[in-house]
């Protein structure tokens, strides 16, 4: 079923349930979106995306994607113009996003804040669009692999991705030598496997975290020797401890 497309209308604020699903759309508008709470998982043909609230993601104009929420979640999001895109960016990215960058969508998104005040919201606008010269593009995209055998990996790790197996050995379960996968997987996803696989294992702590699990309980549900390996990791892709993002911090 080819996606919907959906016509956007400036800023909006949506409360998502957790598990709820937005499905496939595209809409001829760029979106930032940021959400205030919870964790967005933004899907595409390309790979897959976990937003926390410390980050947003800008999705270009006629970028096929889908959203879920884990975590009551809540999306908040302004639109810009074809023609208006400071990143200069074709494919969903998650930002770095600064405070005032932040202050500025809540703002924009707020049903009252800005009621009638159409001067105001532009300026608003001017300095949402600046500030998004500013920001920082982060590399923490999940690729999807096309490789029907490294489809089957990737099928198999996301179901556990504590599933601590070599390489070597998910070959044998998928009928594939070890040197023809890694190459696979440098070819198809720009990573290594264990770089792959750390990606994986980081975006599904997201998503437990968002859903109230423990930072104990998340390093073993993701595979980690224990938890002060998880968070430096998790502090090393997302700027941030697991215990300060599910307490809410930045």
């Amino acid at each position: 079923m080819s996606p919907t497309r959906r016509t956007l209308h400036g800023p909006t604020r949506v409360p998502l349930a957790h598990q709820e699903r937005i499905d496939r759309h595209h809409h001829l508008e760029h979106q930032l979106i940021c959400p205030s709470r919870g964790v967005l998982e933004v899907s595409t043909p390309l790979g897959m995306w976990a937003v926390p609230p410390h980050r947003a993601v800008w999705i270009p104009a006629g970028a096929e994607h889908s959203h879920r929420a884990h975590g009551p979640t809540e999306l908040r999001a302004l639109t810009f113009g074809h023609l208006d895109n400071p990143l200069r960016l074709d494919r969903p990215t998650v930002l770095a996003v600064t405070p005032l960058l932040r202050e500025v969508v809540a703002c924009l998104t707020d049903d009252t804040e800005l009621a009638g005040d159409q001067r105001q919201r532009r300026n608003l606008e001017r300095v949402a669009l600046d500030q998004l010269r500013r920001v920082e593009p982060l590399e923490v995209c999940l690729p999807a692999p096309a490789d029907a055998r490294l489809r089957d990996i990737a099928r198999i790790l996301r179901h556990d991705p504590a599933d601590g197996r070599t390489l070597t050995e998910l070959g044998k379960a998928v009928g594939s030598a070890p040197r023809t996968l890694s190459r696979l997987f440098r070819a198809e996803t720009g990573m290594s496997f264990p770089q792959w696989r750390t990606q994986l294992r980081l975006h599904h702590a997201l998503t437990l975290l968002a859903s109230g699990g423990s930072v104990t309980t998340v390093a073993a549900a993701c595979g980690y020797s224990g938890p002060s390996a998880f968070i430096q990791s998790f502090r090393h892709a997302f700027g941030t401890t697991p215990g300060s993002y599910a307490a809410g911090g930045s």
